[in-house]
């Protein structure tokens, strides 16, 4: 989220459910293009729901 003209993190999450849960609680429509929208969701280690063996 851009707050006047900086990045700023507003949570981390750790699973696409935590995720989920978060956005719905700030009251944010469209999950589906907000999750794939880089400047709303900075997925690291990897894409989108992309899981490996530990």
């Amino acid at each position: 989220m851009r707050s006047s003209d900086r990045d700023e993190i507003l949570g981390t999450s750790h699973s696409d459910h935590g995720l989920v849960v978060f956005l719905e609680g700030a009251g944010v429509d469209a999950l589906e293009s907000v999750l794939a929208d880089p400047q709303w969701v900075e997925w690291r280690d990897g894409p989108a729901h992309e899981f490996s063996a530990a």
